[in-house]
């Protein structure tokens, strides 16, 4: 028995074909279960790892859009890359955290 959440499938594929295009499997490097290692910033990208129930709230799907828009799944970190400020995005996660 399961249910179905509208935006979650595009998502999981998105991430699934990020995934699976990265150079150098980062699944394993010091990323524990249920959470996900991204890359964030303009210039300079920084790793951050979140947990994987971000995905589906809204603001993070903005995010992912974002990313598909300017990086397509061809990632040039070699796993999911985020493009925007470091800043806005600590400030999301904070958020995120906080309504959890």
């Amino acid at each position: 028995m399961g249910f179905h959440l509208p935006g979650v499938v595009p998502t999981k594929k998105f991430l699934l074909r990020s995934l699976s295009n990265s150079k150098a499997s980062s699944s394993a490097v010091n990323v524990p279960k249920g959470h996900l290692a991204v890359y964030v910033g303009e210039s300079k990208k920084k790793r951050f790892v979140i947990p994987v129930s971000f995905i589906s709230h809204s603001l993070f799907q903005e995010l992912l859009v974002q990313a598909e828009n300017e990086y397509g799944y061809d990632h040039p970190m070699g796993g999911l890359t985020i493009p925007c400020r470091e800043d806005m995005f600590v400030d999301l996660i904070s958020n995120l955290n906080a309504s959890i």
